[in-house]
């Protein structure tokens, strides 16, 4: 039988790769569209500070956020007036699983929107679509599998966070303690046995994701195949 304390955890990570997976979405899809399709000055640039919390240590992007967000940080209480209520909360964690996140996001949905030929969008415009409308019309149609991909890999990196999730919203049993705070406090308590059983329990989760990423790829490819579309 699951204790609770396990169901509460699960309860928790679903709630905060949710919360961070929303977060992530929109701006991510949107950047993805502006890389793809997009030549500006500077955009190797927009790519590298993209992609930073890939490499970044996650402890360095949770103390990022933990000055940004303390009380006479840019975004504390006393700049804004108001307390955000983003340290030590599911709220403050959903957000640094957020900010860890987006990059795959981005960048997945950078590489769906780049296997949309752009001459059915220039057509689409040549027929008096305005941009706005090609964009909901024909080029987000045509990526919603990649898109969809990128949005379950973000929901997948959320899943397991920790170093940045420690920092801003702590390791709080019931709050803010997720499967990978848990398994942690296993391990420093001693409790092997169930740290055990939780890294079984977030393995099959882990699997799920990634099955699932690989089962919408592989049917869009296929899919892209039957219709004659060239693949990166």
């Amino acid at each position: 039988m699951i204790e609770d304390a396990t169901l509460d955890a699960l309860g928790i990570t679903f709630q905060v790769a949710l919360g961070a997976t929303a977060l992530a979405a929109l701006p991510g899809i949107l950047l993805g569209y502006l890389l793809a399709r997009g030549h500006f000055p500077g955009k190797s640039l927009v790519e590298t500070v993209t992609a930073l919390p890939l490499v970044l240590p996650a402890t360095a992007i949770g103390y990022l956020l933990l000055e940004l967000f303390a009380r006479d940080g840019w975004l504390g209480p006393e700049r804004l007036g108001f307390d955000p209520g983003v340290l030590f909360t599911a709220r403050g964690a959903t957000l640094a699983s957020a900010v860890v996140s987006f990059p795959l996001v981005a960048r997945t949905a950078r590489e769906a929107f780049a296997r949309v030929d752009p001459r059915l969008e220039r057509m689409a415009r040549s027929l008096g679509m305005a941009p706005w409308r090609s964009f909901l019309r024909v080029s987000l149609p045509l990526a919603a599998r990649g898109l969809a991909a990128a949005l379950v890999l973000g929901f997948g990196r959320a899943l397991g966070e920790f170093g940045a999730t420690v920092i801003v919203a702590g390791n709080i049993p019931g709050r803010t303690q997720t499967l990978a705070l848990a398994i942690f406090n296993d391990i420093q308590l001693g409790d092997h046995r169930h740290a055990l059983q939780l890294v079984g329990l977030t393995t099959l989760l882990a699997f799920g994701v990634l099955w699932t990423s690989e089962r919408v790829l592989a049917t869009g490819a296929r899919e892209a195949r039957r219709a004659g579309e060239p693949l990166p």
